[in-house]
């Protein structure tokens, strides 16, 4: 799976879409920020979470953290995130590489309206090293993503 799933999802949904892969690793927010020339702000990070019993993928701005009472209300209870081998089980994508893209699972995924802020944002690519740039209202629309207000402000 991983980067390959997901050049098969953007070969069959977006073929104009490219990955981006570098030499050096992606894997957190700094790194690949630094690594695209692009503000923390405008990497949209996966993040996989539980609430309950079921699983979902949330994708955030780079700089922003959750706000616990924003997810109760959204998701109706409390998020936990997975833990590493269970998140490359269900998304197909290692810890860093984890995208909304060409997963192992069908599961529900959210944007944060934060990703808003940006006309373009870079998603992993299901690879530690790789990303894409998309606007995020395309991003949201390719993976059926549902959009809610679950994160706090962007620190100034």
């Amino acid at each position: 799976m991983g980067i390959e799933s997901v050049r098969a999802f953007l070969a069959e949904k977006a073929p104009d879409i490219s990955i981006v892969e570098l030499e050096r690793s992606t894997a957190t927010v700094d790194e690949a920020a630094r690594g695209h020339g692009v503000a923390p702000g405008r990497i949209a990070k996966t993040l996989s979470l539980r609430v309950g019993s079921r699983v979902v993928l949330l994708v955030t701005r780079g700089d922003t953290r959750l706000d616990n009472r924003k997810i109760k209300a959204a998701f109706g209870g409390k998020a936990s995130m997975l833990g590493a081998e269970e998140v490359a089980a269900v998304t197909g994508h290692p810890p860093g590489g984890v995208c909304p893209f060409g997963l192992a699972s069908a599961l529900d995924i959210y944007c944060d309206v934060s990703l808003k802020a940006f006309d373009e944002v870079l998603p992993a690519a299901g690879s530690v090293n790789s990303a894409l740039r998309i606007a995020p209202e395309r991003m949201a629309a390719l993976v059926g993503a549902q959009w809610v207000d679950v994160c706090q402000a962007p620190e100034a």
